[in-house]
């Protein structure tokens, strides 16, 4: 087996050539955007961030010409953008898919039915974790979790949220994307590619007709410990005392109604923690 001359110089460790340079045109429309995005911080080092996904926004990934451009325009050194680049995963370091799948694989989801999406798309796709599909249009992927447990299982496509997922409609899904038909997230604006959300986050608004109106907000779920934190409503109080019947208390602020009630997480727990009849810790009967 012949090996390159590229890879011999690495197994000798010789220095990594530098990296290319953007086409002179290309270089000019970043470095307007980049100074667009620096002016907005008093530290220049603190646009490090929005840069990193102007450049990923160029070529759908963050490359080595990419970080030599954020250095550039930073006075940083590359390794100082590289230790950066390499150390959030929202920043891909090989070229990737049109669209970004993620599918929350944390305790969860994973019990709610993440595991089984996550191995049902895998075969469904033929790619692995992190990889490709051949056309180019999605990359799967495993993904922490993204505070959205109320609505477990969670699929996330560049970011944007599709709840209360099975691994039909995971299937579904990512066959609308590979076809090109129009996916709306259970939130927020339909979907575009992941080019056009890195530009996104870079700070540049979202110029797509209508796209800021569709954004929405999140479902009476997720926004009932900010309603108890305004004293806007309460949730129902279950005495139990120990031997005795249950009773309902009649200082209840709020009767959540059905519909309120999207996730059993919600429930109040039977414990003695919800017990005013019974101490905070165990007794010391209890603790022997």
């Amino acid at each position: 087996m012949t090996t390159s001359s590229s890879e011999r110089g690495v197994s000798l460790g010789m220095p990594e050539l530098p990296a290319p340079a953007y086409p002179d045109d290309v270089r000019a429309r970043l470095e307007a955007d980049a100074r667009e995005v620096i002016a907005r911080y008093p530290d220049s080092r603190s646009a490090l961030l929005p840069l990193l996904h102007l450049v990923q926004s160029e070529e759908g990934h963050v490359t080595r010409t990419g970080m030599q451009f954020c250095a550039d325009m930073l006075n940083l050194t590359t390794a100082e953008v590289t230790a950066v680049a390499t150390f959030y995963t929202m920043y891909r370091r090989k070229p990737s898919g049109d669209y970004q799948v993620g599918v929350c694989t944390n305790t969860l989801c994973a019990v709610m039915g993440g595991d089984a999406i996550f191995e049902t798309l895998q075969e469904h796709l033929g790619v692995g974790n992190g990889e490709t599909t051949d056309d180019g249009k999605v990359t799967l992927e495993h993904i922490e979790c993204n505070a959205a447990c109320d609505f477990a299982p969670v699929v996330m496509v560049n970011w944007e949220f599709f709840d209360n997922q099975t691994p039909g409609s995971a299937k579904r899904l990512v066959d609308d994307l590979r076809e090109g038909r129009p996916v709306q997230p259970t939130r927020g604006a339909r979907l575009c590619t992941f080019k056009e959300t890195a530009r996104i986050l870079a700070g540049f608004p979202d110029e797509r007709p209508g796209a800021v109106e569709e954004g929405g907000s999140a479902g009476p779920a997720s926004l009932v410990g900010l309603r108890l934190a305004r004293g806007e409503a309460a949730p129902a109080r279950v005495v139990h005392p120990r031997g005795g019947p249950r009773e309902e208390p009649q200082d209840r602020v709020h009767e959540p109604s059905p519909a309120e009630h999207l996730s059993s997480h919600d429930a109040p727990l039977d414990t003695s923690a919800s017990d005013p009849a019974h101490p905070a810790g165990p007794t010391a009967e209890e603790g022997e």
